[in-house]
């Protein structure tokens, strides 16, 4: 798996970049695409990925899809952030991209308001895909935006909570037994944590929202709530009490582990977050909120510690619910300026709905299966522990974000609310919450 852009703070900060082109990309809203997808041509496909492995994986993948239609042949282009993604998009002409996939979920609805990317309804209809036979509710919520549907999933991710068994066994707690509760999980990161002087010898669990995935959105999937937004489109972050409940307990957990100056200042000491010196692969932290993904991390970095994987805790009154987590993916569609479209959903419906293609391509790269049948296919290769994520990603309660016609905005706005809270520059959270929210919908308004 790769440094892949579109996690934590980058994720968010993407959204601000496909801002610069919400109202300049103008998609049709009608398939007015001519092309014979049986005719001789040549697609341009725009991906993210950049590591060796997956860059390869998505090439065999490519190769798949040309032997099966021997007529497309398809010119990949890797290392895409949304950024270009935008610019190119906006821009259009020859040299622009047929196909794109994006990191960013967060930003589909902005992708499907503004016509970013091509409405892919009449595709769909013209193939006769069943979408609800298809794909999980999750994937299909954000893959689309008040009933546009402008992307397909491409695999997707399950966050959950990996812990050293190794550190477990020398704190005295049993390391078959991972904390299913967030009252447990407090007691059990300050038993694994071990202080040095100023700063920490091995921290429990950094609980920041600057630390790698411990972001608000991957916290409140935790918590039962009513959404982001209401029936009505405004913000339910000062209405629905779980905010406050999730936002409450991060402050509460960062002042138990040493509070936030000496944790962040610990924080700073830590490798990057996709190579060999991760914080958790070295033993300064010993359990880490992360994705699927991270298992071939570990292998690839080789820690000598054994670790375990289980579902992120849950609020102590929803104990019922433990085995959720948060979901969220790579997303697939068509430049809605390209003159292929017809031979580009080929490509797409391929890569996303083809169960050996997704089977293939999750077992290259280590990610959730996308779709039905490849989540049963006993042509899944996998680390057993990949089970749980396989469980969360089919577990009723799981959840994403919601979409928004500003993209990712709405969440920098929480964040950087939530991040001034656990600082304790902010200590009324009631009006915190409501100026948060108000400022959620100017946003947009504004956007719209």
């Amino acid at each position: 798996m790769p440094a892949r852009p579109r996690r934590t703070a980058a994720a968010l900060a993407a959204g601000a970049s496909i801002a610069l082109f919400a109202s300049a990309c103008t998609g049709s809203a009608n398939n007015t695409a001519s092309d014979d997808p049986k005719a001789e041509t040549t697609l341009t496909f725009w991906h993210g990925w950049s590591a060796p492995a997956e860059v390869k994986a998505i090439d065999e993948n490519v190769a798949r899809f040309e032997k099966a239609h021997p007529n497309i042949k398809v010119k990949v282009v890797g290392n895409i952030n949304d950024d270009k993604l935008g610019q190119a998009l906006r821009a259009g002409g020859s040299n622009g991209p047929d196909v794109v996939s994006s990191f960013t979920t967060a930003n589909v609805g902005k992708f499907c308001a503004s016509g970013a990317l091509a409405d892919l309804r009449p595709f769909i209809e013209k193939s006769k895909l069943d979408l609800d036979k298809t794909f999980p509710k999750v994937l299909q919520d954000y893959t689309q935006f008040e009933g546009k549907r402008c992307a397909l999933p491409l695999l997707s991710d399950a966050y959950g909570l990996y812990y050293n068994k190794d550190a477990f066994k020398a704190a005295g707690l049993d390391p078959e037994a991972p904390p299913k509760t967030w009252s447990q999980f407090t007691e059990v990161a300050k038993k694994l944590t071990k202080a040095k002087g100023d700063s920490y010898e091995q921290l429990g669990f950094m609980p920041n929202y600057l630390g790698y995935e411990t972001v608000v959105s991957h916290y409140m999937s935790q918590w039962n709530h009513g959404g982001y937004f209401d029936a009505n489109g405004t913000s339910n972050v000062a209405a629905d009490p779980a905010f406050a409940e999730m936002i409450t307990y991060q402050k509460s957990l960062v002042d138990a582990l040493g509070g936030f100056q000496k944790l962040d200042k610990y924080r700073t000491t830590f490798g990057d977050e996709w190579g060999a010196k991760h914080p958790f692969h070295t033993g300064q932290v010993a359990m880490q909120l992360d994705g699927e993904w991270r298992l071939n991390f570990l292998k690839e970095a080789g820690v000598g510690f054994e670790v375990g994987v289980a579902p992120l805790p849950v609020a102590d009154d929803e104990a019922s619910e433990y085995g959720k987590g948060y979901l969220s993916g790579t997303i697939m569609g068509i430049a809605p300026q390209s003159k292929k479209q017809n031979a580009a959903w080929e490509l797409v419906k391929y890569m996303t709905t083809d169960t050996d293609a997704v089977v293939g391509f999750a077992n290259a790269i280590g990610n959730v299966p996308s779709t039905f049948e490849s989540l049963k296919s006993p042509k899944l290769a996998f680390d057993e522990r990949f089970t749980t994520f396989l469980d969360i990603a089919r577990h009723p309660k799981s959840t994403t974000s919601d979409g928004a016609v500003n993209g990712a905005a709405y969440q920098e706005t929480l964040s950087d609310f939530a991040r001034k809270y656990e600082k304790g520059e902010v200590t009324d959270l009631k009006k915190g919450l409501a100026e948060t929210a108000a400022q959620i919908d100017r946003d947009i308004a504004a956007a719209k």
